[in-house]
């Protein structure tokens, strides 16, 4: 029993350590947080941006592992929503651009030209399918 107990542990332990190692690496490789501040024109900022990777990373860590039940209001929920909503989509931005992604995505489809059609597609099929999932699965 005690043995099972201590490989479990370790295990998780080992995963934790794989996972938040691959965080870093994506992070700080990538250099997605500078190119973010740079992006949003708010370096001197940077460290609350750090900060708040961080502070979520081990929040939702803590909130994984506990599972809680949190009530709020629709008022406090909304924002809170929409911040992190932003939040994401920012990241993703900024690491799409520092890759590349687009470019070269529409250079493969032959749509060079339509680029900004293109950014919109992907954003409103997000926007669609955001509100699709949220209007028709949650609360049933």
């Amino acid at each position: 029993m005690t043995i099972s107990i201590l490989f479990i542990i370790l295990i998780g332990l080992a995963s934790g350590l794989a996972v938040g190692s691959g965080f870093v690496a994506f992070l700080s490789v990538l250099g997605v947080i500078p190119r973010l501040t740079q992006l949003t024109k708010t370096m001197k900022l940077i460290s609350w941006y750090e900060w708040s990777v961080v502070l979520g990373a081990l929040l939702g860590t803590i909130g994984s592992l506990r599972d809680p039940l949190l009530s709020f209001s629709p008022l406090v929920t909304i924002p809170l929503g929409l911040a992190g909503g932003i939040f994401v989509g920012m990241l993703a931005a900024a690491l799409t651009e520092v890759l590349n992604v687009l470019p070269i995505l529409a250079k493969r489809v032959r749509v060079d030209d339509k680029l900004e059609t293109l950014l919109m597609a992907i954003v409103l099929g997000k926007v669609f399918g955001s509100l699709f999932h949220w209007i028709y699965f949650v609360g049933r």
